[in-house]
């Protein structure tokens, strides 16, 4: 027993079981984001049931979304009388909240009766008030009825589709057009602006922008003209549906995204269904408080962040570990400086973020703002916190593990290289651009993962220098410069603790923060694998040298 000992192999056997149990635990945590935040998107059966309630027997519809085992006394505490000591009890999203009251309600398994799954019953999707679970009466033009019975879902599916091809022109033409025309008019009003502050008062001048004013004005109106007939035309179609409590409501299909039979959907639709809701959750925009909707917003602004971050913190780690290993002496300074390097890579990310408001936002870019954009004052243009001030701040959070490996890549190059470079009468600077960092690069791309890893998971730094609950604009667009490095943006860390903590609907918003999840992690995958595989295309283009 002591020869085992001494010979190590328990410390070989405890590293081995450490090694497991993190990968066991890794990968139970992506299961169960996987099976909580994608199964979301799976069409449940809606139940209808006859329920005992304390005020008497009612009727209930709507999906079962979860289960639990709870003692009986929890619930006699509050108030419900029950038999036995454990109670299995079902959350039921019921929907319809505004007639209702709420989506979700705990029932009683004991109190349930009569339990159907009807292929009648219809679930709709609405861009306000959440889900709706029904009964179809009747689809209503202009408030008539146009078909009611067997026939009305056929003439609902149809209207529906018109009202989506007219809402989607809405959409185009409120989102493109009029901000097209609302940008050149606040473009205009900062040169009129700017020529009052430079005392410019040249009559052609002003002639010129009252022209182009008078053109985005005409063009403004018919926009607005335009608007008003679709919105007219998408406000003609209605139906009317029966709710669980019997009473018979009119909806307007502009409030509906989609209307379907969960329950009469068979395995394949169900699949087509799954497929569409998903990609409409990673290809939409938020809607309902985020609860609702997609998260392209918030995918667009963590992808685009984390490249003009890495942009940023590779040029600038990779010459202060060129200076620090091959240009400065190695002294008590030196070693000063790289115990400082490595000191900022434990300093907590929301000390970065308070530095990057006080110095980046409220310093820089008020000065940037006092000198390149007077004509826009008191409105801040990059006074204020967005994508450039976030871009920076993680740069600057992340440029110690850069520095680090880039300097541990240097340090691995045999000295004889740059020796015979010397000798074949290259100079310094030479060397370093033409044979060094090359063969460094691959410790360069290791430095970089670290920091796109650790970057595209940070919120606490974000919430002060650029992050938004919802941006109303991508920081691209077809409006010149194109790329709008001051405005505020989405993120997907940020949009997890805003649906998971601070959501007005915790329960309906429960599954996306598990979504949500699994997207964030396959964002930062798909960026390290994107690195990993250029790293490993320098390595091996550079093996031969490195060995020779």
């Amino acid at each position: 027993m002591k020869h085992w000992w001494n010979s190590g192999e328990p410390w070989i056997w405890l590293t081995a079981a450490s090694v497991t149990v993190s990968i066991l635990a890794v990968v139970s945590l992506l299961l169960l984001i996987i099976w909580q935040g994608l199964g979301h998107f799976w069409p449940a059966s809606v139940m209808e049931a006859e329920y005992q309630d304390h005020d008497g027997k009612i009727t209930v519809l709507g999906e079962v979304r979860g289960e639990e085992v709870v003692p009986a006394s929890r619930l006699q505490e509050m108030g419900i009388v029950v038999k036995g000591d454990l109670v299995t009890r079902y959350l039921l999203k019921t929907g319809n909240r505004e007639i209702l009251g709420m989506d979700f309600r705990w029932v009683l398994a004991e109190n349930l009766q009569q339990q159907r799954y009807p292929k009648e019953v219809i679930v709709i999707e609405r861009r306000e008030w959440g889900n709706f679970y029904g009964y179809l009466q009747a689809v209503k033009e202009e408030g008539k009825v146009v078909s009611e019975g067997p026939e009305a879902w056929v003439e609902l599916q149809t209207r529906l589709d018109r009202t989506l091809t007219l809402y989607e022109e809405i959409r185009n033409i409120s989102k493109y057009d009029i901000g097209k025309v609302n940008h050149g008019l606040e473009q205009l009003r900062l040169v009129q602006r700017r020529l009052e502050l430079n005392n410019d008062t040249d009559p052609a001048k002003q002639q010129q922008l009252a022209d182009e004013r008078v053109v985005l004005q005409a063009r403004f109106e018919e926009l607005n003209q335009q608007l008003a007939n679709l919105y007219q035309a998408v406000n003609r179609d209605s139906f009317s549906a029966k709710v669980m409590d019997g009473r018979v409501v009119d909806i307007s299909l502009a409030n509906v995204v989609k209307v379907y039979r969960p329950n009469s959907l068979s395995g394949p639709e169900k699949l087509g269904f799954y497929v569409m809701k998903f990609w409409e959750f990673v290809s939409d925009e938020p809607r309902e408080a985020n609860t609702e909707g997609g998260i392209f917003p918030a995918i667009f602004g963590t992808v685009i962040m984390v490249l003009i971050m890495s942009v940023m913190v590779t040029p600038f780690g990779v010459i202060a570990a060129v200076y620090l290993h091959e240009y400065a002496k190695q002294n008590f300074l030196t070693r000063t400086i790289r115990v400082a390097v490595n000191n900022l890579a434990g300093i907590p990310s929301i000390v970065y973020g308070v530095f990057g408001l006080g110095f980046f936002v409220y310093f820089i870019g008020a000065k940037i703002d006092l000198w390149f954009f007077p004509e826009a004052l008191p409105a801040p243009t990059f006074g204020t916190p967005g994508l450039l001030w976030a871009s920076i701040t993680l740069a600057l959070l992340t440029l110690p593990v850069v520095i680090v490996s880039t300097e541990e890549g240097l340090a691995r190059i045999p000295k004889s290289i740059r020796e015979g470079s010397l000798a074949l009468g290259a100079t310094k600077a030479e060397t370093l651009w033409r044979t060094v960092i090359p063969m460094a690069s691959p410790a360069i791309m290791t430095g970089l993962i670290l920091a796109i890893a650790r970057a595209a998971g940070e919120v606490a730094p974000l919430m002060l220098v650029g992050v938004v609950k919802l941006a109303p604009a991508l920081a691209i667009d077809n409006n010149t410069p194109f790329l709008h490095l001051d405005r505020k943006f989405m993120h997907l860390g940020f949009h997890i603790y805003d649906v998971g903590f601070q959501s007005p609907n915790v329960e309906a918003g429960r599954p996306l923060v598990y979504a949500t999840a699994f997207l964030l992690v396959t964002v930062i995958v798909v960026l390290n694998l994107a690195a990993i595989w250029i790293r490993n295309q320098l390595r091996e283009k550079y093996k031969a040298l490195e060995t020779a």
